[in-house]
């Protein structure tokens, strides 16, 4: 008496469907399939913390207006507004340890004014104290330990670093540049799985199981799919190894972020000294004359003030608004005279280094305000709901025979020379200029091989003891 082999449930519930379209590029779709499977199931738990802490981020920049509201804003908005220097002035009153490294006055009629402080002991080397005043009165609102140049505050400082580095430092970098390095080849592989599909195979209405599972998870991502593009691009260009490679690729074009020049000519006294410990950042001409002169070139809120760094240095005074439409010049002022000795707009900068502070910006959730926060954490929320139901799928795919049945080996031989020569050329410069890409794709490569060779060597041998037609379950 025989018995049938055991049929899943999902077969017999749906009903014969016929096979993925044939094509020029058929050959690629199992390739494609065993790249996407493996390098989901592999990458997939740093992308789900960089999605979730990227979800986190997005949502930062409203919660900080909430929880610092009293420090951010104040309690009436006066008649005038007194002279920055006073207000600078205040702050050192209060908080008299370190020196003063930039001012960013009010930018609106019921926001404080920041100055912030560095030196100050207890406040990390890379962090500035920033003390709020309001500029009304000269009341100190508070001090709080500040990051960036965005202005985080400790909430979105700490979620910010949790989900760059995972508060590791440099060696925790590797993780977010390492989803970032794969994100974008994960998606481009599951959108070219998807429409490869016949149209009839996509539906997700009247399909389940594994069927529908399969559905929703390429739906999903055919939407999210550009957005996972360009958050990929935008997070690498200010990653450890492929950010350096964009770096050194902008300054060969000559597409280099430029910045205004800060030297001045003539001997001033010593008032392009650095603020000694203790000052107040007056050099000369002093905060209101040279505030005064910025506004004189055009320069809007939100702005900020850096003091002289050294002899023979001016004030840089830049703009700081990141939202769209984004104001971006600087120019320099001469801490004895007060006058304008250079201006650089941001119109003038190279395409290149416009398109990376839009990018930057915009991956930040800083170029539209609340809708981009919005945008983002959608997105976040979409490649989390992916990873699950790609985990799904993997423990489905084992159903009545192993716990996550792999792709078979062997996809790669059945690419035609003409195709898989330029591919894996590609992939090799690919690889070099995006290294968290192309060692862990080599050295899955080498691993992969030396377990298909294992396992045709033993099925040889299975073979040569009369074990039938076990080789032929080996890598091809």
């Amino acid at each position: 008496m025989t018995t049938a082999p055991p049929t899943s449930t999902d077969a017999s519930a749906q009903p014969a469907t016929p096979p993925p379209r044939s094509g020029r590029w058929a050959p690629l779709r199992p390739l494609v399939l065993r790249l996407h499977f493996y390098a989901g199931l592999l990458v997939a738990p740093f992308l789900l913390v960089a999605a979730t802490t990227g979800f986190l981020y997005a949502g930062s920049f409203q919660a900080e207006k909430i929880v610092y509201a009293e420090q951010l804003t104040v309690p009436e908005v006066g008649d005038a507004e007194l002279p920055i220097s006073q207000q600078v002035a205040a702050a050192r009153e209060a908080h008299p340890q370190g020196s003063v490294s930039a001012v960013r006055p009010a930018p609106q009629d019921d926001a404080t004014t920041r100055v912030m402080l560095s030196g100050v002991p207890g406040i990390d080397e890379d962090h500035t104290l920033a003390v709020f005043v309001d500029p009304y009165t000269g009341k100190v609102r508070g001090a709080l330990e500040q990051y960036g140049s965005s202005g985080a505050l400790p909430l979105r400082t700490w979620i910010d670093e949790f989900h760059r580095d995972l508060h590791l430092g440099e060696t925790g970098r590797l993780y977010s540049e390492l989803a970032a390095s794969w994100l974008w080849v994960i998606a481009g592989g599951g959108l070219v799985l998807w429409f490869s599909r016949r149209r009839a195979l996509r539906k997700v209405r009247g399909t389940s199981g594994r069927r529908r599972s399969l559905g929703l998870h390429g739906t999903i991502g055919v939407w999210a799919g550009i957005g996972f593009f360009f958050l990929s691009a935008t997070g690498l260009t200010w990653s450890t190894y492929a950010g350096a490679n964009i770096d050194e690729l902008r300054t060969s074009l000559g597409h280099s972020t430029p910045s205004v020049s800060a030297s001045v000519g003539g001997d001033h006294g010593g008032h392009g000294a650095a603020a000694a410990p203790g000052g107040t950042g007056e050099h000369g001409a002093g905060l209101d004359k040279v505030l005064a002169s910025a506004r004189s070139e055009g320069l809007g809120d939100p702005v900020e003030i850096v003091p002289p760094a050294e002899a023979g240095s001016a004030y840089v005074v830049k703009q700081v608004q990141r939202e769209w439409p984004g104001k971006a010049d600087s120019v320099a002022v001469d801490p004895g005279t007060g006058e304008v000795v250079d201006v650089l707009r941001f119109a003038d900068h190279p395409l290149l280094a416009k398109l990376t502070r839009w990018g930057i910006d915009l991956h930040t959730g800083l170029l539209f305000g609340l809708v981009n926060q919005i945008a983002l954490m959608l997105l976040a929320l979409s490649l989390i709901v992916l990873i699950v139901l790609g985990y799904r799928m993997w423990w489905q795919r084992g159903r009545g025979s192993a716990f996550g049945r792999p792709i078979p080996r062997g996809a790669w031989a059945q690419v035609p020379p003409h195709i898989l020569v330029p591919l894996m050329a590609v992939v090799a410069v690919v690889g070099y200029f995006v290294p968290l890409l192309g060692i862990p794709l080599a050295a899955f490569v080498v691993v992969d091989v030396i377990l298909g060779e294992i396992a045709h060597r033993r099925g040889r041998r299975t073979y040569g003891t009369g074990g039938g037609a076990a080789g032929g379950t080996t890598a091809g």
